[in-house]
């Protein structure tokens, strides 16, 4: 029983460590060991093994046969009878021309590296998708707890509402503002906790915690334009189209290998009766490509329009990255401004004009529509504010690890 405790203790450790909040750098680092990112490291392996045997000669032949056994006259089906009979024994080997065999090698070594940039660029997915969750996860719990406070406020008013329609300061339709304004916050909290949820999930893939929360602040991503534009070229989506492209260069290779001579070899071992001699054999067979047009050509012209297609998905994917940079460089200023816009003068103005309209209710110089409407006008502001900094925090963490250092 001891032994099972500890087993089942083991068992669950895992799990009890990962119930632990994640902080940004946490995440991220448990998203090393995605299952996507196992499968890349995996499939490399796979690709260095298969490189082992690349450009190795075929395996050898063994060959047993009888020659020229008699099947009619008076020799028929005896072995010693005639002199021309004879069992073998023998090897054969076929020998692929050099360039078929180094064009094989080279082909293995694209394999290899198509796979590593494969496995960069996944690790470079994962850990984009993983930063991305984190921070959604992160404001979407932010906005919830704003979105309750706002409710608590509104609730205040509802309750002021129906002390003035009872003491006839305040007509009975006005208690529906606030009612509604109440419901359109509650509506926007079941969004909110929906985009939790899916953050939730969407973090759980990648770090593996089934209920994963997230504790600490978002780092702080400074965005420098010319560094990013500059490191385009070394972004792995790039580096794996242009390991595609060596790839069909490689199979333009072996194309062009197939028109030269294979060649093979055989060496046998006969034995007649005892009153002849044994006899060996030997013997070169090549291969003569005497129908190019109709056979290596045609092979030829396919692959090189292969090569020149990869060549072109590699520009593409160039200016794709290019473009995907640049427009998100224009969004991330566009929100960054109307971040501090709403930071900075949006929501203060709102919070200025909520006081101002419940110190003149209370003044008696305003009614209580006034109030909602300015409380309204506040929260709204105030759950924008968080929308525009979380779509910076993303627009950050997006442009630094999708086409910054991985670090």
């Amino acid at each position: 029983m001891r032994y099972v405790f500890v087993a089942l203790l083991s068992a669950a450790m895992p799990g009890l460590a990962f119930a632990q909040p994640l902080t940004f750098e946490d995440a991220l680092s448990r998203a090393e060991t995605a299952p996507s990112v196992q499968a890349r490291g995996l499939d490399i392996e796979a690709r260095r093994s298969a490189a082992i045997a690349a450009g190795r000669l075929p395996d050898p032949r063994l060959g047993v046969g009888l020659d020229n056994f008699p099947v009619s006259g008076p020799p028929a089906f005896t072995y010693a009878g005639d002199s021309m009979t004879m069992a073998r024994v023998g090897i054969s080997q076929d020998v692929p021309n050099a360039a078929k065999r180094h064009a094989q090698q080279g082909r293995a070594l694209a394999d290899i590296a198509t796979a590593e940039a494969n496995g960069v660029a996944e690790a470079r997915r994962v850990r984009v998708a993983t930063a991305l969750a984190w921070i959604d996860l992160y404001y979407a719990e932010r906005r919830l707890a704003a979105i309750d406070v706002v409710i608590a406020r509104q609730n205040g008013l509802a309750v002021a509402a129906r002390s003035s329609v009872a003491s006839g300061s305040a007509r009975p339709a006005q208690t529906l503002d606030v009612r509604q304004a109440i419901a359109a916050l509650e509506d926007k909290r079941s969004e909110v906790a929906a985009d939790a949820a899916r953050a939730r999930s969407m973090l759980a893939r990648w770090t593996g915690d089934a209920n994963p929360e997230v504790t600490g602040t978002v780092p702080d991503f400074a965005i420098n334009p010319s560094a990013l534009r500059e490191a385009v070229g070394q972004h792995p989506d790039l580096n794996a189209a242009m390991a595609r492209s060596r790839q069909a260069d490689a199979d333009v290779t072996a194309a062009r290998a197939a028109k030269r001579p294979d060649w093979s070899f055989d060496v046998a071992y006969q034995r007649r009766a005892d009153r002849y001699g044994d006899m060996v054999s030997a013997g070169v067979t090549i291969s003569l490509p005497l129908f190019a047009g109709k056979r290596q050509d045609p092979m030829i012209a396919a692959s090189s329009a292969s090569a020149s297609a990869a060549l072109a998905e590699q520009e593409d994917m160039r200016r794709a990255l290019a473009a995907d940079l640049e427009a998100g460089l224009a969004d991330h200023v566009m929100h960054h401004e109307q971040w501090m816009r709403s930071h900075d003068a949006l929501l203060p103005l709102a919070q200025q004009k909520a006081d101002l309209e419940t110190a003149s209710y209370s003044a008696g110089r305003a009614g209580l529509l006034d109030v909602i409407q300015a409380q309204t006008m506040l929260a709204n502001t105030e759950i924008e504010t968080l929308d525009r900094e979380a779509l910076v925090a993303r627009d950050g963490a997006r442009l630094v690890l999708s086409y910054g250092s991985d670090r």
